[in-house]
């Protein structure tokens, strides 16, 4: 299925130089210590949380993937017998079963050829494209400037009485299955983890308008869409047979409004090399360390 990638392709031309200017100060990023996951084949499916775009060092610009995102490192920690991460910035759950485009417009096959028979472990961290992550960050940034302390996010999403986003999250639920499955029946013998998303927004408060650029009212709504998201991912793992690798809880106070040394989620405006909105070397490392305790 091919799908323009607009949103990240966008953010990567306008970061480029920043993302080279910042790579510096980037936090020197170690192994998480050995721990008892599997050493077979390791196969990481995913999204941009997972690829880590404008993260250095970038392997492949077409799926703007990092060799420092935290599948590497995970790889790099068991000494995986081998280790494929076709994780690709902007992917949805289509992408994973059918493949699409990348962000130079080159074709991405399915993201499922990866996983063989004797594959050991797969992680999955999808769903957050699937309910219109960038559209919904944009929309709201957007709105929030006419009404920095009201809730015009909300008040857009919520109208006529229906939650829209809620209303997503739920029609995401049978497409993360089929994924799901699919991973199952391409690998019988693996070890199947779900990781959810780690915190952009803080988990109390109402956030650091105009730094990130959310309305104050609207923070505590759209706090409660990503802790729907990962519990629905909790929900649609245990239901398929798969585990949860909760990233949310270790990033809580590593959110976007905190300082460029503590953050695992850079905003609007990186100060560490990443994309706007999404994890830095930092928060890549975290959810590594994370998964690797919850494979322990």
């Amino acid at each position: 299925m091919n799908r323009p990638r607009l949103p990240i392709r966008r953010t990567a031309a306008r970061l480029a130089a920043l993302a080279a200017a910042t790579a510096g100060v980037l936090l020197a990023v170690a192994a998480p210590a050995n721990a008892a996951v599997p050493t077979g084949r390791y196969v990481a499916l995913g999204d941009s949380y997972t690829a880590a775009p404008l993260v250095p060092t970038q392997v492949d610009l077409n799926c703007l993937r990092s060799n420092r995102n935290y599948p590497s490192l995970v790889a790099a920690s068991a000494g995986s017998s081998s280790f494929a991460d076709v994780s690709c910035s902007g992917a949805t759950t289509d992408d994973i079963l059918y493949g699409g485009d990348g962000q130079l417009g080159i074709t991405v096959p399915p993201q499922l050829n990866a996983v063989t028979s004797t594959t050991a472990l797969v992680t999955v961290q999808i769903g957050g494209n699937d309910i219109g992550f960038s559209g919904i960050i944009s929309d709201c940034a957007e709105a929030s400037v006419s009404s920095p302390l009201g809730s015009p996010c909300k008040d857009r999403f919520t109208a006529g009485g229906t939650d829209q986003l809620r209303a997503r999250i739920t029609a995401t639920v049978p497409k993360v299955t089929a994924v799901l499955r699919a991973v199952r029946q391409a690998a019988p013998n693996a070890r199947v983890v779900v990781l959810g998303y780690p915190a952009i927004l803080p988990d109390g408060g109402y956030g650091c308008w105009p730094v990130v650029p959310i309305a104050y009212q609207d923070v505590p709504y759209l706090r409660g869409v990503e802790k729907a998201l990962n519990t629905m991912l909790a929900d649609t793992a245990a239901a398929n047979g798969a585990s949860y690798a909760d990233v949310y809880t270790p990033s809580i106070g590593r959110d976007a409004c905190k300082g460029s040394g503590t953050r695992w989620v850079e905003g609007l405006i990186p100060q560490n090399a990443a994309a706007p909105f999404h994890p830095n070397a930092r928060g890549e490392q975290g959810m590594a360390t994370a998964l690797l305790a919850h494979l322990n």
